[in-house]
């Protein structure tokens, strides 16, 4: 059935534009800013999760009354109009980590995160036919498990030796707004658009009362955050690698990019570290740097143990990606078998946030629903971490949630107690999810 003629709403309009960008692939667009319309930004309002913690103005997706809000984004709207428009800064918090250290988060106003989701859903199709298929993070039907299967598949199948373990330093902190700007514009012509993401990025933070300046990066916790830094290492590192440096290899070489996180395999140890010497360089223009202390070279592979054993009698070394750690096995006849474990860093992270929610939560509901509540928790663990190999890994998380479960519910005030007995005959009753594999990423070799 044909579009209709009179079909002007802007989900219309992005779908034409998301054809003739993959149809054009050096198209650049000139008009985007009319598709910020009242209509459109209410549907984007009505797309935000509820139950997030609020910006700076103190405000949440369900404090607002729908004639409040369409009122609020049509004021909006005359804001982009006139170029008065100012996002609030973004509140900051820190979230802790598993080493003890924190890491930054960003949270902008209800207002700024509705338009930063309809500008999202506009750049997305723009991008979305030039993004290479070695990325994998926040992009339409990809996902970790497909980068970790991936990995597999280029350690298993391939003439790789050596991995490039790399982490960028504070990559959401440090993206240049300019060269930001500069990547858009190989697709965006329209410099009101270009304006509206610039206000965006020079928004400001508040920590503690305080407003600072953002002269660079984007803030962590943005929803318009994942895509543009899609598009910065699109053209800061993924086109760069495939273009030019890749082509100045003569052995193999894959990278495997998800988000700002990403591994290379090279057949040789002498253009590994060519490449990572390149790689520094060429993140040196763009004002990025590798963490020293997590960035290293890991001799890895099928041939791996063989030639540690003849050099030092030592063992592979592991790595890790993606909550995982990758480390050489062999199979039961012999073979060698790339393996992967829950890392022990993202191990200790869960059982540390499990252990505060079951603190907070045990004397604010009643107990079928903690267990509820705790049957979602341990369900989406293995969702994530139940691949093929790792049931060991969700095990040892199952075993120590019911140990916490044990401890907490032992101690909601004003409620008997139970001992270990009493507790497994409740657990019979109301059994928490097994653990169970999801996802198989092995190669059949």
């Amino acid at each position: 059935m044909p579009y209709s003629e009179v079909d002007n709403t802007t989900n219309f309009k992005l779908a034409l534009i998301a054809k003739k960008a993959k149809d054009q692939p050096k198209l650049k667009f000139t008009s985007l800013m009319h598709l910020l319309n009242d209509e459109y930004l209410v549907e984007c309002f009505s797309e935000l999760k509820s139950q997030k913690a609020p910006g700076v103005d103190k405000r949440t997706v369900e404090s607002y009354q729908p004639q409040e809000i369409q009122a609020a984004l049509k004021q909006l709207i005359v804001g982009l109009k006139d170029h008065t428009y100012h996002p609030q800064p973004v509140k900051r918090v820190f979230i802790p980590k598993a080493n003890g250290k924190t890491r930054p988060l960003g949270i902008p106003t209800v207002i700024d995160k509705a338009l930063q989701l309809a500008c999202a859903k506009i750049l997305e199709p723009l991008f979305e036919p030039l993004f290479l298929n070695l990325s994998y993070g926040f992009r339409p039907a990809r996902n970790a498990h497909q980068a970790l299967a991936a990995l597999n598949h280029l350690v298993m199948g391939q003439k790789v030796n050596w991995i490039i373990d790399a982490d960028i330093k504070g990559f959401f902190d440090s993206v240049n707004h300019d060269w930001l700007i500069k990547c858009l514009e190989q697709r965006i012509a329209d410099p009101n658009f270009l304006w509206l993401i610039r206000r965006f990025l020079k928004a400001g933070v508040m920590t503690e009362g305080k407003v600072e300046a953002t002269p660079q990066g984007t803030p962590q916790g943005g929803i318009i955050s994942p895509i543009l830094a899609n598009i910065y290492l699109h053209y800061v590192l993924d086109l760069w690698f495939e273009a030019k440096a890749k082509t100045q290899l003569s052995g193999y070489s894959q990278l495997i990019r998800y988000a700002d996180d990403f591994v290379i395999g090279v057949q040789t140890k002498q253009e590994a570290e060519k490449l990572l010497g390149d790689i520094k360089q060429r993140f040196a223009q763009f004002e990025l740097t590798l963490a020293d202390g997590k960035t290293r070279l890991v001799e890895f592979g099928r041939f791996a143990k063989n030639n540690i054993n003849r050099r030092s009698g030592g063992k592979p070394q592991t790595f890790d990606f993606l909550g995982f750690t990758h480390y050489c096995s062999q199979t039961r006849d012999g073979r060698f078998a790339l393996k992967i474990k829950t890392s022990r860093k993202k191990l200790t992270a869960s059982l540390k946030a499990l252990n505060l929610w079951l603190k907070i939560t045990r004397n604010l509901t009643t107990l079928p629903k903690i267990w509820k509540m705790l049957a979602s928790k341990l369900q989406g663990h293995y969702n994530y971490y139940g691949l093929s190999g790792n049931f060991d890994g969700i095990k040892s998380f199952y075993n120590q949630t019911q140990k916490l479960a044990f401890k907490w519910t032992n101690r909601r005030s004003q409620k008997t107690s139970w001992n270990w007995e009493t507790f497994s005959q409740y657990l019979k009753k109301h059994p928490l999810p097994k653990p169970k594999l999801t996802y198989a990423i092995y190669n059949t070799w």
